[in-house]
């Protein structure tokens, strides 16, 4: 008897079977691996079939196809587990119905399907694509909904066709319908001529997936389109972890590492794209060779000129007598300024362009009030922006004036991208102040100096020793280091700041000094949670998380309390640890929605993790799931109580945020906040990053961990980022001076 071949032949040795019927109901999709849970109407069977398997789209009432075993679950009894899985459209009245009527086909409910159904019967795919208007017979549709069910069509069909592809070249389906609006009907196409383009224009696909792509259409790993993409991709995924550059030899080794190929090919495509000078520049930092991206180098320069031309000019207000306004200002405010925050004022009032900088309870809020008092009863009209909504607000209650984000400030155009203001259309102010200024990145900052008029003011304002920003660049520390701009420093704590434990640790850890913890019995603002093992930790977290602080402190654990992690990965990371909240705070919502690994439910606590300009959502911004619209098959999420739509397609920007990690915090406050630190995040245990964690709690602070991690990150330097702008600020103020300077 001959051998049985492997397609003839299970993994477990078992014997193959084919299996096919019709989609009763679809039990779970994750579609963004394509995973499926199936109840199916099988041929020969009378109960439904459990059928587990992988599936770009499926909707109830499609018919497949399936080759794989069948195997007993222990939970769930006898499932076939399918290899291959073929679906195609209904045909059958009844198919058509639950097809149309499962969500699949947004603005369909069931009732809606048996009307349309009833009328059309075993025709209707037909007349939606071939004699669109008939629709308009069905009662309650009228044109417009009509020809929003035909575009609804004509897109399924066209995703379907990309999905198709996109599976037949092995990758996997969750980016389908973000290609497809992308590319439109050019996608297939797109992807056949170029499919590094993929990993250019569209999130949350890599480099990994646009090269699998490409050597199952033929490329070969030495093709040059490949290793240049390979070189660009490289250096993009540097400046992901804040770079503008990278030495030569660093670019190199990264790339060798993605591109799997003979070193020498790696520098001559180095070379030749330096030559192209489209995307990549070469310059030097620090007197060491590195490659820029082109945009990054010209903005980093850009903001340069552009602050030392405010430098050197005179603020747009009269001179004041600070000795005069003193008295004024400290009655008007009912506080004593203290010598250093006296200083501060005197400086930033005869500076056109300054820095504050300083710590938790050192009194930057109070001097800032007091400086724009004494302006504002000169006159000087004042805008205030920060880089997040949160920021914003706190900003708003702490001095009476109307701040904005930053976004909203230089009015994002999302049809054409970028800002409406800019040289041509500058902000109508004599000062800008900007708060939380650490995190904003080169872009950003470009952006915003273009957009400031020449007469206008600058005022930076944050606190130099927090995380750098998440996108390109340091540019507070930046302007801070060069020396080129005055900065006045707070460093001296209030005694009523100086009371509380989460002021004083953040300024130890600040020093490198370890946290101390209350005395026992001691009611304080600050704990200190020791654990030997990381695995204890999530069952400790969650019961300081769930009943320890609301017992003692009465505060509600979904919106006071605030996880912090210092990574994504780990037992005790923010994907972890957002599915053991949610499955506590959480547990049994009346309806819910999987995709992308996530579920989400009302009462969800959820953070946008990219900038959608369009529903004017930015990153880091949390919000509330207040409700699920399966009627139109969408997440109806309230942010501040402005509610934002989110069709189930598009909630790969989504995230669960019951935990975050502390980069994804900046710009935020909460009433409570609880970090783990455990000895398996060391990749990320940096001074910066424990001190930018705790100074995000207001009211309590708790610390979850090992004495030697929270060791490590008190220790720890902040990592080095490879930026120009400080150069290009001393470079530049030197050659000012000398020019200044008398012969």
């Amino acid at each position: 008897m001959g051998q049985r071949t492997r397609s003839q032949e299970s993994e477990r040795g078992q014997p193959v079977e084919a299996l096919a019927g019709t989609i009763e109901r679809v039990t779970f999709h994750n579609a963004e691996t394509g995973f499926c849970v199936l109840k199916v109407q099988a041929r020969g069977k009378r109960d439904l079939v459990p059928v587990i398997g992988h599936a770009p789209a499926i909707g109830a009432g499609e018919w497949i196809t399936a080759t794989g075993i069948w195997f007993t679950d222990r939970q769930h009894g006898l499932q076939f587990k399918a290899d291959t899985l073929k679906v195609t459209p209904p045909t059958g009245v009844d198919g058509i119905e639950k097809y149309l009527a499962s969500g699949y086909m947004r603005g369909i409910g069931p009732a809606m399907a048996k009307r349309i159904v009833a009328l059309f019967g075993e025709g209707t795919f037909e007349i939606i694509e071939a004699e669109p208007d008939r629709l308009t017979e069905v009662g309650g549709i009228g044109p417009k909904r009509a020809a929003r069910i035909v575009s609804g069509w004509a897109e399924q069909k066209a995703v379907r066709e990309i999905m198709l592809f996109l599976h037949a070249h092995g990758v996997g389906t969750a980016r389908a319908v973000r290609i497809f609006k992308t590319y439109q009907h050019d996608a297939i196409r797109v992807m056949t001529e170029d499919p590094y383009r993929l990993a250019r224009d569209i999130r949350g696909i890599g480099f990994k997936t646009a090269d699998a792509i490409a050597m199952k259409l033929g490329l070969t790993k030495e093709a040059p389109q490949r290793l240049r993409a390979g070189v660009s991709f490289a250096l993009q995924t540097a400046t992901d972890e804040g770079h503008c550059a990278l030495p030569i030899e660093r670019l190199a080794t990264l790339a060798q590492k993605l591109l799997e190929v003979e070193p020498a090919l790696i520098r001559s495509a180095i070379v030749e794209e330096l030559a192209r000078a489209e995307d990549v520049i070469a310059d030097t930092v620090n007197g060491e060779d590195c490659v820029f991206l082109r945009g990054l180098h010209a903005a980093e320069r850009g903001i340069a000129e552009r602050l030392l031309g405010r430098t050197s000019g005179s603020p747009p207000w009269p001179t004041i007598a600070f000795d005069k306004a003193r008295p004024w200002v400290e009655a008007k405010t009912g506080k004593t300024l203290s010598p250093s925050q006296a200083e501060a004022i005197q400086v930033l009032l005869a500076s056109k362009l300054g820095v504050m900088t300083g710590g938790p309870g050192v009194g930057k809020t109070s001097t800032l009030d007091s400086l724009l008092r004494i302006l504002g009863a000169k006159g000087v009209r004042v805008l205030l922006a920060a880089p997040t909504g949160r920021a914003a607000k706190r900003m708003t209650e702490q001095t009476g004036l109307e701040a904005k984000t930053i976004h909203r400030l230089l009015e994002i155009d999302p049809k054409h991208g970028g800002f409406s203001r800019n040289e041509e259309s500058p902000l109508a102010c004599d000062l800008l102040v900007l708060d939380e200024c650490s995190m904003i990145d080169v872009p950003l900052m470009n952006a915003l100096t273009k957009a400031v008029p020449e007469h206008a003011g600058l005022l930076l304002v944050g606190d130099v020793d927090q995380l750098p920003s998440v996108g390109p660049g340091q540019v507070l520390a930046d302007v801070i280091a060069s020396g080129a701009v005055p900065v006045a420093r707070l460093t001296e704590v209030f005694r009523q700041a100086a009371e509380s434990r989460i002021v004083v640790n953040a300024h130890r850890i600040n020093a490198g000094q370890m946290p101390e913890r209350p005395q026992s019995g001691e009611k304080a603002d600050f704990y200190l949670i020791e654990i030997d093992d990381p695995e204890v930790g999530v069952a400790k977290l969650i019961e300081v998380v769930t009943r320890r602080i609301p017992r003692s402190f009465g505060l509600d654990p979904v919106k006071d309390v605030q996880v912090l992690t210092p990574m994504q990965r780990g037992s005790l990371g923010a994907r972890n640890l957002n599915h053991e909240l949610q499955s506590v705070l959480n547990p049994n919502p009346p309806q819910q929605v999987e995709r992308f690994g996530w579920r989400f439910a009302p009462g969800d606590r959820v953070m946008e993790t990219q900038n959608d300009y369009d529903r004017e959502v930015f990153n880091g911004d949390l919000g509330m799931v207040a409700r699920i619209d399966d009627e139109e098959g969408a997440l109806i999420v309230n942010f501040d109580g402005r509610e934002v739509i989110y069709p189930f397609g598009e909630l790969d920007t989504l995230v669960p945020a019951f935990a975050t990690t502390i980069h994804k915090s900046q710009g935020s406050e909460y009433p409570a906040v609880v970090i783990p630190i455990v000895t398996q995040h060391f990749t990320m245990l940096a001074r910066n990053l424990l001190y930018t964690g705790v100074t995000r709690g207001k009211r309590l602070v708790v610390l979850i961990g090992q004495r030697k991690a929270i060791g490590m990150a008190v220790r720890g330097g902040s990592r080095r980022r490879y930026t120009k702008l400080a150069e290009w600020l001393v470079r530049k103020a030197d050659r000012a001076d000398r020019h200044a300077s008398p012969a």
